[in-house]
């Protein structure tokens, strides 16, 4: 297995782990992004996103995506959006080696937070996570806003 960069070539099987992880997490309808929009977004002059990927024979079987943002305390840093390895692969060390891919791009960037968010049952993350040290936070929450409370939002003020 060895870990590297997506690229753009990489983003059908990225997609296919994206729907894998969205019926793990038990909303196997909510992906509507497409291969063009990752290839769009991730590899043009102004990437939205960046990818790592554990290959193994010619097949990704596990990829971390993230992306930069700024902190008004901290200042850089990278949020992970998703890491995720294929369901027959799990347990094969693929998932540690991008998390520490992750952990290392934190550091050659000189951030000085990576965050990412775990779901409150996936309690062998949340052991994972804090047993490498990093420190899940019970007392913030999660806000997001779709496209339709976008919509109703702005028909509304």
């Amino acid at each position: 297995m060895i870990i590297r960069r997506g690229t753009k070539n990489d983003m059908p099987q990225v997609l296919e782990l994206i729907r894998e992880l969205a019926i793990f997490e038990k909303e196997p309808d909510a992906v509507v992004v497409t291969v063009a929009d990752l290839e769009r977004d991730g590899f043009g002059s102004n990437p939205l996103f960046y990818t790592f990927v554990a290959e193994e024979k010619n097949e990704i079987i596990g990829m971390a995506l993230y992306y930069y943002r700024y902190s008004t305390w901290k200042g850089k840093t990278i949020h992970l959006e998703d890491l995720v390895v294929k369901e027959s692969k799990r347990g094969t060390g693929a998932g540690f080696a991008l998390y520490k891919e992750i952990i290392k791009q934190g550091k050659e960037d000189q951030v000085r937070r990576i965050e990412w968010n775990v779901l409150d049952w996936n309690q062998n993350a949340i052991d994972f996570y804090e047993k490498s040290g990093a420190k899940v936070l019970d007392d913030w929450r999660v806000v997001q806003m779709d496209e339709q409370g976008i919509d109703e939002f702005l028909s509304k003020v």
